[in-house]
């Protein structure tokens, strides 16, 4: 397979040693000087030029790569690659890093991104699904379905604690696709028992409801007002689930990027010479 990437900052001689390992044709495009690290990554091609430029793209022979990587710091640049890469070049498949989980939006096939990378909110499921309980927690997203991938620890309190999975009504547009329990993943059968400590893995799809998923999870307010439950296991005692608590998106507890590491983009930031806008 041969992959461009664009930016040879750490990120892409980071990508671009793996890729290598994996007996893939690589090249690093940059158009800064500084950024040439060309013994770091001393097996892939490089050219100093800026990607964004049809020119640079025609000598990096994108039309003939498989993958185009933008990896840049720069979310506009990393848009404009992916779409010039699309539209002009007919890269079969583009992938962008997201710098700015605030403009992530923008992100999808109308602007040439198969699939969008966001450093940001990767590390923030891993945190969150590492400490949360009893709530429901977006892992990943899915660009050009919709569908979304969550995972939820359940509580001692959680009425589904002791159930069949075949006897559970799952609301709409969801499918339970894995039960970890302990550091043993399980192919859910409809005679497996579900247990406190689970955690689920759920994927819902663009219509289903998450409020009702939340519901079906967590207690009742009846066991809610009821106080905490003690675990037959440990002897100690378990706040129960708000009902009423959303699903939290792993953007919910990541601060802003700073301005000059990763701007907010509007669409009329984009260079309009170097990409139309979607077509």
């Amino acid at each position: 397979m041969r992959v461009v990437i664009a930016g040879a900052g750490s990120v892409g001689r980071s990508i671009a040693r793996e890729l290598l390992s994996h007996d893939h044709e690589v090249m690093l495009v940059d158009k800064q000087p500084a950024a040439m690290r060309v013994a770091q990554v001393a097996d892939a091609d490089w050219l100093l030029a800026d990607a964004c430029e049809l020119s640079t793209l025609a000598d990096a022979k994108v039309d003939e790569c498989d993958v185009i990587v933008a990896a840049t710091g720069d979310d506009k640049v990393n848009l404009v690659v992916s779409l010039l890469a699309k539209t002009e070049f007919g890269v079969p498949r583009t992938v962008a890093r997201v710098n700015n989980p605030k403009n992530e939006w923008m992100f999808d096939e109308s602007w040439g991104v198969d699939v969008a990378v966001s450093t940001p909110r990767i590390m923030t499921a891993m945190v969150e699904e590492a400490v949360a309980v009893g709530d429901l927690v977006r892992i990943f997203t899915f660009h050009q379905s919709g569908a979304d991938i969550l995972e939820v620890t359940l509580p001692v309190s959680s009425p589904l604690v002791g159930r069949r999975v075949g006897d559970v009504a799952w609301p709409p547009d969801t499918v339970l696709a894995a039960v970890v329990r302990g550091t043993r993943p399980i192919a859910p059968s409809q005679d497996d028992t579900l247990e406190a400590g689970d955690e689920l893995l759920l994927v819902t799809g663009d219509e289903a409801d998450e409020d009702a998923l939340s519901r079906l999870l967590v207690a009742t307010p009846t066991d809610a007002a009821a106080g905490p439950v003690t675990d037959p296991t440990t002897g100690t005692a378990t706040a129960t689930a708000d009902d009423d608590a959303p699903v939290r998106d792993v953007l919910d507890v990541l601060p802003p990027p700073e301005a000059e590491d990763a701007a907010l983009l509007r669409p009329d930031d984009l260079p309009q010479d170097d990409a139309r806008g979607p077509r």
